[in-house]
């Protein structure tokens, strides 16, 4: 394969700095996917074109079970909410939960008890909490940071999880260790993006602290400014807004189908990852089930399972005719058509970045040949995987390129330092994967929370980005002493202090009904 060098660069920058500047996701994608295959084609438009929608086409049959779950789980939402189910369920939360502050930890503790996977906490969090941030007026740019920073952080730590399951994989392959399980629970603690995260989302939650754009949209939501549950963020559930909602719905109407969408999803990992079959003479495990899973089928097989499971529940009790519900379920999956566009040309561009133009290989290679003390190279991989999962706007992706090439470096020279390594790897994807605009999980926030999605681009890097500082700097103590807790201590004392001097210049801004 040819080495593109330098021009491998190309079209993730374009796309990036497009969306960021025009605000315009799918036209900045297109153009990002096509600037890299006139890059690969030399330049013969006619060529790059038709490979773009060989590649399309490639990607949608290769992720038809995501495309069919993000359908499905639309139409569930859309007949949820017809119900009346989400509308009592915000009714009797509106009872408990008090304050804003109750709401953002509750939010964030569904976030964090959803672990399995990614793209289903996306979801999921965002259709039960909605009403409730809603009714708070907490905006829909901080209810999607709220999503996005307990998706991909937590199933970073979680080991029985999706994301954790190919991290692992992708460690197993290398040969550097006899148990990759055993190098995740090694990891979990050096793991401090998402640790730091988990520990901002309450300091947040508590003070009541914002800054940057989040400031400017949390204040006209609490100023009466932005109209709560459209505000700038509302456009991606344009469809739901205007569903008409039962008056007759109940709590259950809402927690049946959403708990059956759960333990069908849970079932179904179990299933396709072969639990108590027997392979090589052994029988399979949970964890190992869970590590043989097919995520993207298996949430499938959940979403159509709930979206059975409220038909039952609504038909026989009127809350709605058949015809009525098969309606909602076409309105459903019509508002997930922007989120889909956006995530397959997403997959597109990171196919071009990774099969045409080699840009992991072409980045691996400049950490490889340079020269540097291996007590910083935890922070330095740390940084390069962040550049690179934020360039190419996959996690997975990033850990299949760096993993290999950072753990054979270590394996030979610093082989104590492979835990610390993973760890560093898994951080930075997913510090990267959480900012970037082109990011699957950062699109499905987005929808989750109905949010426009460069609002939420915007308002959670400088978020992401203090966490990431420090953990930078926790890095590099992690590799002169490979002392976990030391580490952490620094890094989170350095979360602290950033957050007050943070808090200092802000907050002469915080709004009285913030206090509420």
């Amino acid at each position: 394969m040819e080495n593109f060098g330098i021009l491998s660069l190309v079209p993730p920058l374009i796309a990036i700095v497009l969306a960021l500047v025009t605000k315009e996701v799918i036209s900045s994608l297109i153009l990002g996917i096509l600037s890299g295959l006139l890059i690969y084609t030399r330049g013969n438009p006619i060529s790059a074109m038709t490979e773009m929608f060989e590649i399309i086409t490639g990607k949608l049959g290769d992720n038809a079970y995501m495309v069919i779950f993000l359908s499905l789980l639309g139409a569930l939402v859309c007949v949820v909410t017809m119900s009346g189910g989400s509308r009592s369920y915000g009714d009797w939360a509106s009872k408990k939960i008090k304050n804003r502050t109750g709401a953002m930890l509750a939010t964030s503790g569904l976030g964090v008890l959803i672990f399995i996977d990614d793209y289903f906490n996306c979801l999921t969090v965002g259709t039960v909490m909605r009403p409730i941030t809603d009714k708070h007026l907490i905006s829909r740019a901080k209810l999607a940071y709220i999503i996005d920073a307990t998706a991909a952080p937590i199933c970073a730590i979680a080991p029985v999880s999706s994301f954790a399951a190919y991290a692992i994989s992708v460690l197993a392959d290398t040969g550097a260790t006899q148990n990759g399980m055993a190098t995740f629970l090694q990891s979990i603690p050096f793991n401090m993006y998402a640790i730091l995260t988990v520990i901002m989302l309450v300091v947040l939650a508590v003070t009541k602290l914002d800054f940057g754009p989040m400031a400017k949209f949390e204040d006209e939501a609490l100023e009466g400014k932005v109209i709560p549950g459209a505000d700038r963020g509302g456009k991606s559930g344009d469809e739901l807004s205007q569903v008409e909602a039962s008056d007759r719905g109940t709590i259950w109407d809402l927690l049946l189908p959403i708990a059956s969408l759960i333990v069908f999803t849970v079932t179904a990992m179990l299933i396709t990852g072969g639990l108590g079959s027997t392979v090589d003479g052994q029988k399979v495990g949970l964890l190992e089930a869970f590590a043989n899973t097919d995520s993207n089928r298996s949430l499938t097989y959940g979403a159509f399972g709930a979206l059975l499971v409220a038909l039952v529940l609504y038909i026989p009790r009127r809350l709605m005719t058949f015809s009525k519900f098969f309606e909602g379920v076409t309105t459903g999956i019509k508002s997930m058509i922007s989120a889909i566009t956006i995530m397959v040309l997403a997959w597109t561009i990171g196919s071009v970045c990774s099969d045409y133009l080699m840009t992991g290989k072409y980045v691996g290679e400049l950490v490889r040949s340079s020269h540097f003390p291996l007590q910083i190279f935890p922070a330095v991989i740390f940084a390069v995987a962040g550049l690179l999962a934020f360039a190419t706007g996959t996690s997975w992706g990033t850990f299949a390129m760096l993993i290999p090439i950072s753990v054979e470096i270590s394996r030979h020279s610093a082989p104590q330092l492979i835990p610390i390594i993973f760890a560093a790897i898994l951080a930075g994807a997913v510090y990267g994967d959480h900012c970037s605009p082109i990011s699957d999980t950062t699109i499905l926030s987005s929808a989750g929370a109905g949010c426009n999605h460069i609002d939420h681009v915007s308002s959670q890097l400088p978020y992401a980005t203090v966490a990431a500082g420090c953990c930078f700097v926790g890095y590099l103590v992690a590799g002169f002493t490979t002392s976990a807790l030391l580490s952490l201590a620094v890094s989170i004392g350095l979360l602290v202090l950033c957050l007050v001097l943070l808090h200092r210049r802000y907050e002469h801004r915080i709004h009285p009904a913030a206090h509420n």
